[in-house]
């Protein structure tokens, strides 16, 4: 769907405008042809700048794959990034993945922390974010990690916290009439699905697609899964509806190494992204390769930092 070099009929403007209901119901994986691949990740800008074998292996199993683009506070204009960002994979008549990243104590201080540095600063950048996707087909994940670290915070700071996520989930459900956004729900070993459920109901995960599931983490596409059928269940039980998930695989190919998660050694790329596979999709979520902190088997790389070593030990899983 090429909204901007095509353009729209007049009367299905007209349509749009008299019936933004039926708006609301797009599905951007019939709008689209396949997903996106980011031609200035990470790992296809190290591809170029260093030519030889090394870069011919990460390309040929990485950097042509389809994955997410990540924004935060790095990304300047928001709205212009995003815009820029929807618009490219809009002229090529494919589907972008986009990682929201910016909530007011990401990561809870730890090698990913930062984060906007108010809640009004945050409500801006993330209105601004989904007015740069307007309607242009779109996935979304929204916030990794925010509710699972909810308790992290000190308790008068997490009504906040559910209060950003909930108008997250509003901007996207009432701006972005054709992306699917999916708020971020842990990992299969990390919250209780019912207590997992009662946070995504808190903050408005019935008004936009669903949930994501196992994002830059370890965990079997089986495991996620069913964690990610427990909370639907949960959210049926409890809330009386039921939500789809996403589970990120970009790194599962070996499922876990027990309980570490910042940059274990012997990990595998998992299923590159599509549809189905035991959830709605399955996504290349974390960019494989970029580092998860200074730790592990890459002690000395910064996190969201590529390294070619981590790139090729997820490629042979050593």
């Amino acid at each position: 769907m090429r909204i901007k070099t095509l353009g729209l009929l007049a009367a299905t403007m007209l349509a749009l405008i008299a019936a933004p209901a039926q708006a609301a119901d797009g599905n951007p994986l019939e709008k689209t042809n396949g997903f996106y691949v980011d031609p200035n990740s990470n790992p296809a800008v190290w591809v170029r700048d260093h030519p030889g074998s090394t870069a011919d292996k990460i390309k040929a199993a990485i950097s042509t794959k389809a994955g997410a683009r990540w924004f935060g506070n790095w990304s300047g204009n928001i709205k212009t990034a995003v815009d820029g960002y929807t618009y490219a994979a809009d002229v090529a008549d494919k589907l972008p993945i986009l990682v929201a990243y910016n909530i007011p104590g990401r990561d809870c201080g730890g090698h990913s922390g930062g984060g906007a540095g108010s809640p009004d600063a945050y409500r801006t950048w993330i209105s601004n974010f989904a007015d740069g996707i307007g309607g242009k087909p779109a996935v979304v994940v929204i916030e990794p990690d925010a509710l699972a670290q909810l308790d992290c915070l000190p308790a008068g700071e997490r009504q906040t916290r559910l209060d950003l996520l909930k108008f997250a989930a509003e901007q996207f459900a009432a701006k972005a009439p054709n992306t699917w956004a999916y708020l971020d729900g842990g990992n299969s070993t990390w919250i209780p699905a019912a207590t997992m459920a009662d946070r995504l109901n808190a903050v408005g995960v019935k008004s936009i697609r669903g949930l994501a599931i196992n994002v830059s983490n370890y965990k079997t596409t089986t495991d996620s899964a069913n964690y990610g059928k427990a909370v639907s269940a949960a959210l049926s039980s409890k809330y009386g509806y039921t939500k789809p998930f996403v589970i990120d695989t970009s790194r599962n190919g070996n499922g876990p190494l027990g309980s570490e998660w910042c940059n274990p050694a012997g990990r595998k790329l998992g299923a590159t992204s599509q549809t189905g596979g035991g959830a709605e999709m399955l996504l290349w979520v974390k960019v494989p390769g970029d580092s998860d902190g200074k730790c592990g088997i890459a002690p000395n790389v910064e996190a969201g930092q590529f390294s070619p070593d981590l790139a090729l030990r997820l490629i042979s899983g050593t």
